[in-house]
């Protein structure tokens, strides 16, 4: 309506994939003014397919933009798109990153040092709950940093996110993340194993599943077996063993886990229901 003015945070999102096409395609429908960026021609064109404006570079997302989504895929990326030429030298003092990306504790920390010299707030605030939530908006948020550029941040986040999770300084939404999938992938081969079995003795797995969940074996990954994908299980386990070695914790059972997820898929998981 004329005469209404939108005081919700301009929003930005680097990484037009899966997850960011989403998490764009929320800001857009709930009334926040967008301005999406990625490489690839393909999620470009989705993105404006759906009435996204797309940027030419980062810079230009970065000047229009008071919160900043970064939805890319690893530590070297997330550097490349935040520092050194990145929205660090577009982004107005008082804006605010949020990587949403799974990354190392440090390096959140490191761009934030850099961020804090020019007035610019970074939150690491990686998601978990995987496709399906958010398709639907219904993420749920970890967030590390300084509670006063969360409160900017938050209707932004909230935008496709419904759990939005403060858990304390820089780096540590990061370990909320890791902690998280070391604990989805452990479960995932537990359960793997544990429906072989049951299919060999002769059970009917849906229906065991489904007796399962009334369970004190029930867990979340059980409670969607065949919808995992275990995309993301390697990297996710890595990050888990590097930050395990630097404070050199052994962490014998995840070992075990890691090698196991490397055989893991989604047709895997699902040849258990057929």
């Amino acid at each position: 309506m004329d005469g209404i003015v939108n005081t919700k945070p301009t929003a930005g999102v680097i990484g037009l994939g899966a997850m960011g096409y989403q998490m764009a395609r929320h800001l857009k429908e709930k009334g926040f003014t967008v301005a999406g960026y990625d490489v690839s021609a393909e999620a470009t064109a989705k993105s404006q397919a759906i009435g996204i404006p797309t940027m030419a570079d980062i810079g230009e997302v970065g000047s229009g933009a008071e919160v900043v989504v970064v939805m890319v895929q690893t530590d070297k990326q997330v550097v490349d798109v935040i520092g050194n030429g990145g929205l660090l030298a577009s982004l107005a003092p008082g804006s605010v990153i949020c990587i949403a990306s799974s990354i190392a504790p440090d390096t959140c920390r490191q761009l934030e040092r850099e961020a804090a010299e020019k007035g610019v707030g970074i939150l690491d605030t990686p998601v978990v709950l995987g496709q399906e939530a958010a398709d639907n908006g219904t993420l749920t948020v970890f967030v590390g940093g300084e509670a006063k550029w969360l409160e900017k941040a938050r209707p932004v986040l909230s935008a496709f996110g419904s759990n939005i999770l403060h858990i304390g300084p820089s780096g540590t939404g990061q370990i909320a993340k890791t902690t998280n999938n070391m604990l989805l992938w452990a479960c995932i081969c537990a359960n793997f194993e544990a429906l072989s079995l049951a299919k060999q003795l002769g059970a009917d797995v849906p229906t065991l599943v489904s007796a399962l969940m009334h369970s004190s074996g029930a867990n979340w990954s059980l409670s969607r077996w065949g919808k995992s994908t275990g995309k993301w299980a390697e990297k996710d386990m890595d990050v888990a063993l590097d930050l395990a070695q630097s404070v050199k914790l052994p962490l014998p059972l995840n070992g075990l886990v890691d090698q196991l997820m490397k055989s893991m898929n989604k047709e895997r998981m699902q040849s258990l229901l057929s």
